[in-house]
């Protein structure tokens, strides 16, 4: 297992920038819009993405509050718990994932071979605690936390989707100086951590667009939680295909497509559905002429593994 030195406090991920990539796609190519990729995705070969941002600052915290031990939470798929579970391993952490249903408890080793994630995550020394999907409703409750810690004992908790202000700290360094030649900065959202960072840091004359993978508007008070202006951004809530992990062929099709043409894979839950929505809205005509556009690439693409196990049983195109 990889370890990091307890008195060695500073630093467990360091800064880094991630390159820009301009995209040149069929579908927009005559629109007067420039389109631009930041490649968050690059960060890390598992801590990928947005998780490397959120998880930089809360290490930290863990390893200065002493703590031995991560506990979080996720589903089956979650890009999270994947996460957690190498930075744990990288870093010297006992880590616990708390995961959504029960049933996959009863026989954890098929599940294993079936569920990439949760493969990963064993892999990487993560303990779980399956509970059902009521209790797991109640994950922020005291009640709740009380009995984790008679489980568990002592550990450091970071929130489902890693979101919380350490997050949004690290969120923040995801733009840098170089990054104010933009008009547009674009965001996928779960649970509003990555969005808060990016709005936090950018400049006045800009402007940020996010798009939940999640159906409803609570998300516009918990990101308010986090924010320092409220004038800059908006969500659209046009394509969230459904709700979370929930796909459509048209979808899927663009993403193939997409990465046919530029290179760049995009996951199914959070950066597809993204630039399905910034290509869609650009064909739209949504942005002036000579409008540049920066779309962050989250990563999140361990998810493609499970993804295509679902899409074969409901003999689908696949993610290529």
């Amino acid at each position: 297992m990889g370890s990091i030195a307890r008195g060695n406090r500073n630093m467990f991920l360091e800064a880094k920038n991630s390159r820009i990539q301009q995209i040149h796609f069929s579908e927009i190519s005559d629109s007067g819009v420039s389109l631009f990729i930041k490649r968050e995705d690059e960060l890390h070969p598992f801590i990928s993405g947005n998780k490397y941002r959120k998880l930089k600052y809360n290490l930290v915290e863990a390893s200065n509050q002493n703590k031995k031990t991560l506990l979080t939470f996720g589903g089956a798929y979650s890009n999270h718990i994947a996460a957690t579970a190498a930075a744990g391993f990288q870093f010297g952490f006992k880590t616990i994932g708390v995961i959504r249903g029960e049933e996959l408890a009863n026989n954890i080793e098929e599940v294993l071979k079936k569920n990439p994630t949760l493969k990963f995550a064993s892999e990487h020394n993560m303990q779980f605690y399956f509970v059902s999907r009521s209790e797991y409703r109640n994950k922020t409750s005291k009640e709740f936390i009380d009995d984790l810690k008679q489980k568990f004992g002592d550990f450091y908790l970071v929130p489902e989707g890693g979101t919380n202000k350490f997050a949004v700290q690290g969120c923040k360094e995801i733009l840098t100086k170089t990054d104010e030649f933009y008009d547009v900065i674009c965001s996928a959202i779960g649970t509003g951590g990555t969005i808060s960072g990016i709005i936090n840091s950018t400049k006045k004359h800009q402007k940020v667009i996010g798009f939940p993978a999640l159906k409803g508007d609570f998300l516009q008070n918990e990101i308010k939680k986090y924010v320092l202006t409220n004038k800059n951004w908006s969500l659209n809530t046009d394509y969230h295909f459904g709700g979370y992990a929930k796909v459509s062929e048209a979808l899927i099709h663009f993403i193939n497509k997409f990465k046919n043409e530029t290179g760049i894979p995009l996951d199914p839950v959070y950066t597809g559905k993204m630039l399905f929505g910034i290509v869609d809205l650009i064909k739209k005509d949504y942005f002036e002429t000579g409008t540049k556009i920066l779309a962050i690439h989250t990563g999140g693409l361990q998810g493609i593994e499970g993804m295509n196990v679902y899409l074969e049983k409901k003999n689908l195109e696949k993610i290529v």
